[in-house]
């Protein structure tokens, strides 16, 4: 079976090589887009605009890929594909756009409305390097205010939670004053009931309540200023 397979010729003795004539191709032109036979699957949906026939992403085409001279973007070159309808066999052109990292449609078809894609196959929505940089810097300004606006609330609410804590501890300290005070005065009148039973007070009652009121409030204020001040401690 291996000698049937072998592709060997026989050259005569008399064979003269500079008797057979030599095929020359002819030169490309050095300008020329080079222009090559591939295999691709459609990036994206399009919709044909002779026939109305959609075609989906990932259909497969042999295309020609055509890589024209000098059309480049920041030194990325730039590819044409030409591809042909399934229905009506229009033609169909698209080619590589590395600028929004995508592909732009031609001619021949209309590519399918993207949302977070929305107007790349126009080029007069194409905007330019100055509006890109003012969009750049709104969006910029827009992030930071929300930062700050963020931070603004998480600081409000840490105050009003601090706010709270004081208000709170302080009411405590002022209801312990008041129920000690309250026992003083119990323990007080019960003394003086025992002791001085039928014995005229030298102080009159109205101003033994006074007194004691204004102290209330003195102690109240104290203990209002010290935590109101960053101080956290007492000896209450």
């Amino acid at each position: 079976m291996s000698e049937r397979k072998v592709l060997t010729k026989y050259y005569p003795p008399d064979f003269d090589p500079s008797l057979v004539g030599r095929s020359r191709k002819p030169k490309r032109d050095p300008n020329a887009a080079k222009v090559q036979t591939v295999r691709l699957m459609l990036p994206f949906s399009l919709r044909c605009v002779t026939c109305g026939e959609y075609m989906y992403r990932g259909r497969k085409f042999n295309a020609r890929k055509e890589t024209p001279p000098g059309e480049t973007y920041l030194g990325i070159q730039l590819y044409r594909f030409y591809i042909r309808c399934t229905r009506c066999s229009g033609e169909i052109v698209f080619r590589t756009d590395p600028k929004n990292q995508d592909y732009l449609v031609e001619r021949g078809a209309k590519r399918n409305t993207d949302p977070w894609k929305r107007g790349l196959d126009d080029p007069t929505a194409e905007e330019t390097d100055e509006q890109r940089l003012d969009r750049l810097e709104r969006e910029m300004a827009e992030r930071e205010g929300e930062d700050a606006q963020e931070r603004n609330a998480m600081a409000e609410l840490e105050a009003k939670q601090e706010e709270a804590k004081r208000e709170m501890m302080v009411a405590d300290m002022l209801d312990e004053i008041r129920s000690r005070n309250a026992r003083l005065d119990k323990a007080r009148q019960e003394a003086g009931g025992d002791l001085l039973a039928g014995v005229s007070v030298v102080r009159p009652e109205d101003e033994e309540r006074r007194r004691q009121e204004e102290e209330d409030a003195e102690a109240a204020r104290r203990a209002f200023a010290r935590y109101r001040g960053g101080d956290g401690g007492g000896d209450y």
